[in-house]
């Protein structure tokens, strides 16, 4: 189907075409094929309800044009319900299967070598960000396809009904199962305290989403001014071409890429996705049960997560990367052109908060997709410990948090 699909939508041969099996496909297919002499890659990209989504799909010309490493596709469609980018073939792996291997195998001048290229990378996206950010309107905010990974996940289209989308399908009534046979209720669990490795935070699981409906309503997004940023760009979306004495990483698949990306915004999913998603628990649940415990008890109005999972040596890298060459110039050039929100650690703590509770269900029991107990109870203990600040005490997105912030 796919082979008569591509062969009648861009008038080319079709042959030999295989699907990839990919966890880090969650709204799309990808695979290879052949036409002719030449061998190409393709990626096949479905939001649900997409048809009533707002912005325009794939746009690598801003990216390419703005300086930004992108690889630029063959053929493409934009269509709603037939989104697809063909690419040349490559051989070089994607910068999240490299980082797979190093979760399992860590070597010290790989990972030195993945660092140097991060860094790299979250130069160019700096500068870039420097040279186009600029003051942008509500209207301009809001036409910007990056509100489709975060607010429009959260409500019904096209009316706007909240909650709605894949919060209300994943969590909102639903019955969550975690570690031990704990059987907990959305109603139970939505307005507890929460605990996670001890330590009590600011938000319950209602609160956090609630201000996220809120905070994160397009219009209220334009305060930090837009720039150009590809706004999707997990590694799985990045290729990693090794040199012979450095290594360059190149984005592909850019779906969500825009000139006005609220600024706040166009980093916090890869920020997230890149490193606090691993090793394993968001993409590979069922390593994270092997590898990990966890434990979850409702007691006294409070939800307690308990766990062993901590970022790895390769994750805490590519931490110390984003903070030092991305994070922390970049919110200092935001304040010295007076476009800092007061609330930005608010902001982007949102948008860590909805990066992994939106992109899979987490929820390992009614409505049950990809994850265990075992992940499910890693998953949520830590997107809640992003969504706000412990009310004493420190955790690792504290001490993120603090690093980043402007002197």
């Amino acid at each position: 189907m796919l082979e008569a699909f591509i062969a009648e939508l861009f008038d080319i041969p079709v042959a030999e075409l295989r699907i990839n099996l990919d966890q880090y496909s969650l709204n799309s297919l990808n695979g290879f094929f052949r036409s002719g002499e030449e061998n190409y890659f393709f990626k096949f990209h479905q939001e649900e309800g997409e048809e009533d989504m707002t912005g325009e799909y794939y746009r690598a010309d801003i990216l390419s044009s703005a300086g930004l490493p992108v690889d630029q596709p063959v053929h493409m469609s934009t269509l709603p319900g037939e989104q697809l980018l063909i690419y040349r073939r490559r051989s070089d792996p994607r910068f999240s299967d490299v980082l797979f291997e190093l979760d399992q195998k860590p070597d010290a001048d790989a990972i030195a070598r993945a660092r140097d290229s991060e860094s790299d990378l979250n130069g160019r996206i700096l500068s870039i960000a420097r040279s186009t950010l600029q003051p942008i309107s509500e209207e301009e905010a809001a036409a910007e396809p990056i509100h489709r990974l975060f607010y429009e996940r959260l409500i019904d289209l096209p009316g706007g009904a909240y909650p709605g989308g894949r919060f209300a399908k994943f969590y909102v009534g639903r019955q969550f199962l975690f570690p031990d046979d704990v059987s907990v209720s959305w109603g139970e669990i939505a307005d507890a305290a929460v605990t996670v490795n001890g330590l009590r935070y600011r938000a319950t699981m209602r609160q956090a989403f609630d201000e996220a409906h809120e905070r994160y309503r397009p219009a209220n997004t334009a305060a930090a001014g837009g720039i150009v940023a590809h706004g999707d760009a997990h590694n799985a979306n990045v290729w990693y071409e090794r040199g012979d004495t450095r290594d360059r990483l190149a984005f592909f698949d850019p779906a969500f890429a825009g000139d006005k990306v609220p600024s706040l915004l166009a980093e916090v999913k890869s920020t997230f996705h890149n490193i606090f998603a691993h090793p394993f628990w968001l993409y590979n649940p069922e390593m994270a049960e092997e590898r990990f415990t966890a434990r979850v008890r409702l007691k006294d109005g409070v939800v307690h997560f308990e766990t062993d999972w901590q970022p790895g040596q390769v994750r805490m890298a590519l931490l110390e990367a984003k903070a030092e060459t991305f994070w922390k110039p970049w919110l200092a050039h935001l304040r010295d052109e007076g476009l800092l929100p007061a609330d930005w650690e608010e902001i982007v703590r949102t948008g860590l908060f909805l990066s992994p509770t939106l992109v899979m269900n987490l929820n390992a029991g009614e409505g049950a997709d990809r994850h265990n107990p075992v992940s499910s109870a890693i998953g949520l203990g830590v997107a809640l410990s992003a969504a706000s600040r412990p009310i004493e005490g420190e955790d690792m997105f504290t001490r993120f948090f603090d690093a980043v912030r402007p002197e």
